[in-house]
């Protein structure tokens, strides 16, 4: 009996050893086909060894590994996706239109940086794909996800691993271990000759085209069931990780690389400048290479290369201080301006908005077009009746660029700018510089309106079943009128809407009661306060914690969050200080709604609050990742740049020219075992 198990352990053992080296094969033949585009292997051998490796698997089950070929495809179809926090948002980049742009760029990095001398960049293909982090363990991926708002994703870790140019499990040289955990983004797309037959194959299956190989990969990433997106051709190239510090790598051109090694597809046009002279070349030379390309672009982005310096330089709210998208000069189609509507936005703002004769613009119709402000509009010279040429901006908002002169007939008819508002005849203001026409009125039917429906929409409150149409519905019923009229409806007034019964009336006072107690930063966005959007109310809801602590904050206490403007600050001053404002959030309190404050244990409470700290060299005892998440859990913040606002600069090994500029400015500078000791460590 002790023989016949010695016998199965071994047979099993012998089992298992194949099992390995059928996927370390594949893997390897995988990767030079997708990745490297150089096969050695013919298609028919790589078919056999496949069948090979998914026959062993069926009589052995419980050998299948999470990084082998054969989970490409797989499992169950889904509900729903599940949401998935990014521990460091994906931020989105400012845009470049040109060559001036770009300059203009590098002159805000040297003023910020206080230097002059050359800064290197590297320069990428801007995909028209879709953003996805990629959640490595131990080498091993556990974990995909799109971009989302920035901060929250959708969880899609089976849809991506049907992509082939996605590992498994990371490449390592001998010698090698993989980082303990890595989170790589990168841009899934499909190329153009696949789009093309993708979109003849449903065609020829009576079903509908997508509009354009971005659709197409949006919508087979967000498919609940991976057997179809495993059918789509998506591909994908890496551009970065979260959080660079913690791999051997000192700047991006370096890092790229290393994600190469790695088993990643980086694109090929990934190139290295010296200067911002030749990233503008790169630009250009791109931009004449994009008609040959295989798969669609919309521009270049530059990034700082140096790591240091892109942790000087820090982000903004939304976007990076070290990139920067120059994006290319967009689609463009000629038609006929028919008339202009002046829409009034939830802020007040007048935006004139062309009503064109419908014509497709990069594979899309359009019919309306925005012409931004009275500014544009009279920069532009446009007339009623004219000829104009219009563009997707950024390859994708419709704008008219500019009226074609040569075809004018002499029956145009100038545009008119309104003095009143048109929706509640209030006179308009302009204030100081601004650009944009307001309508001053707070009781404005359109702005009470489209500040309702942003409430409740997802950008706000996600009120599930109260949408644009609802909300417009029960405005002019009368039975709405504003934000705390929200929490007075009755399932016997919804029930009287348009297509609603009592069961649509009731799922929706479920939305609405779910929705009395929302967390701050939540609360914030929906509000719809000017220059507020969800990454500004995240940094306000993390700082003060509460909403009291909020609304008798004064413009200093905003300034001295890292990401807030003067703009912002002001705009939350007058908000809060209004008396119908107030109001407003006296009525909401009796109603029961609770805005929640931000979660923190009692050594949380005040244990860092007010401390600032920068970090310079390199941490011995835990990242620099792990430091900052423990300094925000303490209620403290982090510096990205040498300021005033510093309270603490904590020395690491191989200090930087931060040490320097801290002992200029009198900043307290502490060791690594003293921040631990601050920390609780």
């Amino acid at each position: 009996m002790a023989q016949l198990s010695l016998l199965n352990i071994s047979g099993k053992d012998a089992i298992r050893q194949r099992l390995q080296a059928l996927r370390q094969e594949l893997n390897l033949h995988a990767h030079r086909y997708y990745v490297l585009d150089d096969p050695i292997l013919a298609d028919a051998e790589y078919d056999r060894l496949f069948q090979e490796l998914v026959a062993l698997e069926q009589q052995h089950p419980e050998l299948i590994t999470p990084d082998s070929p054969s989970q490409r495809v797989g499992g169950a179809p889904l509900a729903q996706f599940a949401t998935v926090a990014h521990s460091v948002p994906m931020l989105s980049l400012e845009n470049a239109f040109g060559a001036d742009d770009l300059v203009d760029f590098e002159e805000r990095l040297f003023r910020f940086l206080q230097i002059r001398e050359p800064i290197a960049y590297v320069t990428e293909p801007k995909l028209d794909g879709l953003a996805v982090e990629l959640v490595y363990e131990d080498g091993l991926f556990t974990l995909g996800s799109t971009r989302g708002d920035g901060l929250i994703g959708e969880e899609i870790t089976q849809n991506l691993k049907t992509i082939p140019t996605i590992p498994l499990r990371l490449s390592t040289r001998a010698g090698e271990t993989a980082p303990r955990r890595l989170e790589v983004r990168g841009e899934v797309f499909i190329g153009l000759a696949d789009f093309k037959r993708l979109n003849e194959e449903r065609g020829q299956a009576g079903e509908a085209l997508f509009a354009n190989p971005r659709n197409a990969a949006a919508g087979s990433l967000r498919q609940l069931d991976p057997k179809i997106t495993a059918t789509r051709p998506l591909d994908l190239y890496v551009y970065g990780v979260s959080d660079p510090t913690t791999l051997p790598c000192r700047n991006q051109h370096e890092l790229l690389k290393y994600l190469g090694s790695l088993g990643f597809k980086v694109n090929p046009l990934v190139h290295l400048c010296q200067s911002i002279a030749e990233a503008i070349g790169q630009f250009a030379q791109l931009q004449s290479q994009r008609p040959t390309l295989p798969y669609d672009i919309d521009g270049l982005v530059v990034k700082v290369n140096d790591f240091a310096l892109q942790e000087r330089l820090g982000a903004k709210a939304r976007s990076p201080r070290w990139a920067i998208a120059a994006k290319f000069p967009a689609s463009q189609a000629t038609t006929r301006l028919i008339a202009v509507e002046f829409g009034v936005g939830r802020t007040g703002a007048i935006t004139p908005v062309a009503i064109l004769e419908p014509v497709r613009v990069g594979g899309v119709m359009v019919h309306r077009a925005t012409l931004h402000n009275e500014d544009e509009l009279r920069r532009k010279g446009l007339m009623l009746g004219d000829t104009v040429l219009v563009q997707r901006a950024g390859d994708v908002i419709p704008e008219v660029v500019k009226p074609v002169i040569e075809n004018r007939t002499g029956q145009e008819q100038p545009i008119v700018m309104p003095t009143a508002c048109p929706e509640c005849g209030f006179a308009l203001i302009r204030a100081g510089q601004e650009a944009i026409t307001r309508c001053p009125n707070p009781d404005c039917p359109a702005q009470r309106v489209r500040g309702l429906i942003h409430f409740t929409g997802k950008g706000g409150m996600d009120i599930e079943g109260l949408g644009k149409k609802a909300v417009q519905q029960l405005v002019g019923l009368g039975l709405i009128q504003d934000i705390p009229d929200i929490y007075r409806l009755t399932t016997e007034a919804l029930s009287t809407l348009d297509g609603w019964g009592d069961k649509s009336a009731e799922n929706a006072l479920r939305a609405i009661a779910a929705s009395r107690t929302p967390t701050l930063a939540k609360f914030l966005a929906a509000l719809g306060i000017r220059h507020v959007g969800e990454v500004t109310a995240q940094l306000l809801a993390r700082h003060f914690t509460s909403l009291a602590r909020l609304v008798l904050a004064g413009e200093a206490d905003f300034l001295h969050i890292e990401g807030i403007g003067e703009q912002v600050a002001t705009s939350l001053v007058d908000y809060f200080q209004d008396p119908a404002v107030q109001e407003m959030l006296a009525r909401l309190e009796a109603l029961g709604v609770s805005v929640q404050e931000e979660n923190r244990d009692s050594e949380a409470d005040g244990a860092l609050a007010g401390s600032v700290f920068l970090f310079t060299g390199a941490l011995a005892r835990l990242s620099r990742h792990e430091a900052k998440a423990r300094i925000k859990e303490l209620g403290g913040q982090v510096a990205s740049g040498i300021n005033r606002k510093v309270t603490h600069v904590v020395l690491g090994d191989s200090p930087g020219s931060k040490l320097t500029k801290a002992r200029e400015l009198g900043l307290t500078v502490i060791t690594e075992d003293e921040f631990l000791r601050r920390i609780g460590r």
